[in-house]
């Protein structure tokens, strides 16, 4: 099989595998254990001097960075379903919003929960409110980023915001609650849940 996911269910690469089962392509995956530093290893280092997941590899070709995955396996795999197509004038709207999520949701839900201080304009992500209300922007009407279309954003974006509305780092808006349960009634992303839920209880990982 052609295509690896090194994979924990308790890091990013939980949401790379609802990105696989999207795609629909075939995959294995490769459990690192991460609670015991697995991911520290000169093995694993060689593919990401990180040490981080998720990791994956599609042959000779190896991707880090989840929202990388996702734009990788879209436009490999799926495109002009889950990635417009390069003259697509959507393609802009696309990319913007699935570099929204690791550059602006991250690490201004991060900053706010965590009450760094910082002056907004100097920082890439700007400010907690104008974050909400640009998210808020782009989910109205829907029900996708892209309106009527589904894509690979809405996994990158979507995942990023489940986690955030979950451990509480964000108000929870209703237009945000409402993305999300379209996005968890996704036979993909039930199919990626299950599997990651079965992996932690094969490996004795808590809930």
């Amino acid at each position: 099989m052609s295509i690896v996911l090194y994979h924990h269910p308790y890091s990013r690469a939980a949401n790379t595998l609802w990105m696989l089962e999207e795609t629909g392509v075939p995959y294995a995956l490769r459990f690192v254990d991460i609670m015991k530093g697995a991911q520290k290893m000169t093995e694993i280092l060689a593919l990401n001097p990180m040490g981080k997941l998720p990791i994956l590899t599609d042959g000779a070709t190896v991707v880090t960075e989840s929202a990388a995955i996702g734009l990788y396996l879209a436009d490999r795999h799926a495109p002009g379903h889950l990635a417009p197509a390069l003259d697509d004038p959507a393609r802009g709207s696309y990319l913007r919003w699935s570099f929204f999520a690791p550059s602006v949701i991250e690490p201004g839900a991060m900053a706010q929960a965590s009450g760094w201080e910082f002056r907004p304009g100097a920082a890439g992500f700007g400010s907690y409110k104008e974050m909400l209300t640009t998210m808020e922007t782009a989910l109205t009407p829907g029900p996708w980023l892209l309106g009527e279309h589904f894509t690979m954003a809405d996994v990158i974006f979507g995942g990023t915001l489940r986690y955030m509305l979950r451990f509480k780092m964000m108000e929870p808006r209703a237009v945000f609650t409402s993305y999300v349960r379209r996005l968890d009634e996704r036979p993909a992303y039930q199919r990626a849940d299950a599997k990651n839920t079965a992996i932690a209880r094969e490996h004795g990982l808590g809930s």
